[in-house]
């Protein structure tokens, strides 16, 4: 008789770098295209608005890899703390770290004789690494590259402002402001679609989503920029 052996697809393992790059390009849709629809009521030139675009683009993809760089680095420094700090446990009292995983198996539903044997046998495996995902909650999964996220949002952003600034590139001075309007919207929409088929959630909601708060977003950071344009 033949076994055969079943795989999920599990999406999980994305949630790190789609998380990074749809955070990415959201913002550089919403930022790059707001900035420009306000400057375009400054009656800039074609070149001074899409100079303005350019250098948006430029702080804002630096921005985000930075900060994405330091935040992700700090989440690894606070769990290589807490591993060190589980590994010196482990040396000085494996006993009271095995009663550990017992609770917490048993709490989990596990009979207590069935939930020594299972804490026992992960123990002997690999100790550090059954306390690092049961007791802690660090798992593989969770343990985003800081270099990976920032490369990822920076390029992301850098994707989401290309829509922009292709349109002030492209279209006539008169027709910036309703063509990058146009172009950031369907943008906004086909991100919300790609990040829910990606992580496999409902396309619908998760289009509807991006595409409410993007829009939301760009009105007021414009409609601001518009009013300081008339105001000087």
């Amino acid at each position: 008789m033949t076994i055969s052996q079943h795989h999920e697809k599990h999406r999980v393992e994305r949630a790190g770098w789609l998380r990074a790059a749809v955070l990415g390009a959201n913002d550089g849709l919403v930022s790059v295209g707001s900035l420009v629809l306000g400057v375009v009521a400054a009656n800039l030139s074609q070149t001074d608005i899409l100079i303005a675009g350019v250098s948006a683009w430029v702080a804002g993809a630096f921005s985000m890899a930075a900060g994405e760089y330091v935040s992700v680095s700090s989440q690894a420094d606070i769990e290589k703390s807490d591993l060190e700090l589980e590994k010196r446990e482990l040396e000085r009292n494996p006993e009271a770290e095995h009663k550990e995983l017992v609770a917490i198996y048993v709490g989990r539903g596990l009979r207590r004789s069935l939930a020594e044997q299972v804490a026992e046998e992960l123990m002997a495996h690999d100790a550090l690494g059954a306390h690092a995902r049961d007791e802690i909650g660090i798992s593989a999964t969770q343990g985003a590259n800081p270099l990976q996220a920032a490369l990822a949002s920076a390029a992301s952003f850098t994707v989401g402002v290309a829509p922009a600034l292709l349109a002030i590139w492209l279209t006539p001075l008169a027709l910036i402001a309703p063509m990058v309007l146009a172009v950031c919207l369907l943008s906004l929409a086909t991100l919300g679609s790609l990040g829910a088929w990606l992580g496999g959630a409902n396309i619908l909601k998760g289009t509807l989503r991006v595409f409410f708060w993007g829009a939301m977003a760009m009105a007021v950071t414009a409609g601001v920029g518009m009013l300081l344009g008339k105001l000087t």
